[in-house]
C-alpha cells in the first residue's frame, strides 16, 4: 500500500528498509494539527502524536522530521518504529546532511560563509517566534552563494546548509542578517513581499529543502539513503 499523500506531493525515494523521502509542496502540513486539518497534510490520514506517525488500514508511517508548512521540499518517513527512532537518534545527533536553498533580498557579499547564533524561542499571541540572543553559539549554518541578481533591490540565492535544527533556524540566520528570505510572513520585508507576488503572481515562502543524505547502519548494513528534490521554478522566474 502506497502513503495516501496529499496530491501535491509525492514519493522521491524507497529503500528496502523502509525509510523514504517525500516531496512536500509549499503550504502542505507536515502533519495536521488538528482533525480539521488532515486535507491540508502531508498524508491524508490520521495522526497519532505521541508516536509521530499516521495510520491507515493498519500500515503506519512515522514522520522524522519536519518542515514549517510554508517550506517545500524533501521530508523523510519510515515504515519500521525501530528504524524511525534510529533516524530520529541521526537527526538529534546532527548526522543528518541537509542541503536547503533560499532566495533571500539583499546581497551576501562573502561568497562562502559560517553563520553562528545564540536562538531563543518564544511564544507571542499563541504562536511560536524565534530570536537572537547574545550567548554561546547553538545554531550553525555554512552558506555558500548560488547566484548574485543585481537590481533594485538586489537578490541572493543562497544554499544552506544547517549544522542544527533550531525552529525557524534558516529564516532568523538570514533576517538577522538583513538578508530577509522572500515571502516570509513572520520575518521578512512585509512590503518587498507585497512587490513580488504583485509583479509575479508567486505567493509563497521562498525557502526549499533541496537535499537530505542518511548515513545508517541498519542491522549490520551500512545504508548511505539520499534523496534530492529540485529547484521549484519559481526560486528562478521571481
Amino acid at each position: 500500500m502506497e502513503p495516501p499523500l496529499h496530491e501535491r506531493c509525492q514519493v522521491l525515494a524507497a529503500h528496502p528498509c523502509g525509510l523514504m523521502a517525500v516531496e512536500k509542496a509549499a503550504g502542505v502540513l507536515s502533519h495536521p494539527n488538528r482533525k480539521e486539518d488532515r486535507k491540508r497534510s502531508l498524508l491524508r490520514a490520521p495522526f497519532d502524536e505521541k508516536a509521530e506517525a499516521f495510520a491507515m488500514e493498519g500500515r503506519r508511517w512515522f514522520l522524522l522530521h519536519r518542515l514549517d508548512a510554508p517550506t517545500s521540499g524533501v521530508v523523510l518517513l519510515a515504515e519500521d518504529p525501530e528504524l524511525a527512532t534510529a533516524v530520529r537518534r541521526l537527526f538529534a545527533d546532527h548526522v543528518v546532511k541537509k542541503h536547503y536553498i533560499a532566495l533571500v533580498k539583499g546581497f551576501q557579499r562573502a561568497s562562502r560563509a559560517t553563520w553562528r547564533d545564540h536562538l531563543a524561542v518564544r511564544r507571542r499571541g499563541g504562536r511560536l517566534r524565534t530570536i537572537v540572543r547574545r550567548s554561546p553559539p547553538n545554531a550553525v549554518t555554512d552558506v555558500r552563494v548560488r547566484l548574485h541578481r543585481r537590481g533594485t533591490p538586489a537578490m541572493t540565492l543562497l544554499d544552506l546548509f544547517p549544522r542544527t535544527g533550531r525552529t525557524h533556524q534558516l529564516r532568523v540566520q538570514c533576517a538577522s542578517r538583513h538578508l530577509p528570505i522572500l515571502g516570509d510572513a513572520t520575518y521578512g520585508d512585509f512590503a518587498f513581499n507585497r512587490g513580488v507576488k504583485q509583479r509575479t503572481g508567486h505567493h509563497r515562502l521562498f525557502l526549499h529543502s533541496h537535499r537530505i543524505e542518511v548515513p545508517l547502519v541498519w542491522k549490520g548494513t551500512e545504508i548511505a539513503f539520499s534523496a534530492e528534490s529540485p529547484l521549484p521554478t519559481e526560486f528562478v522566474s521571481a
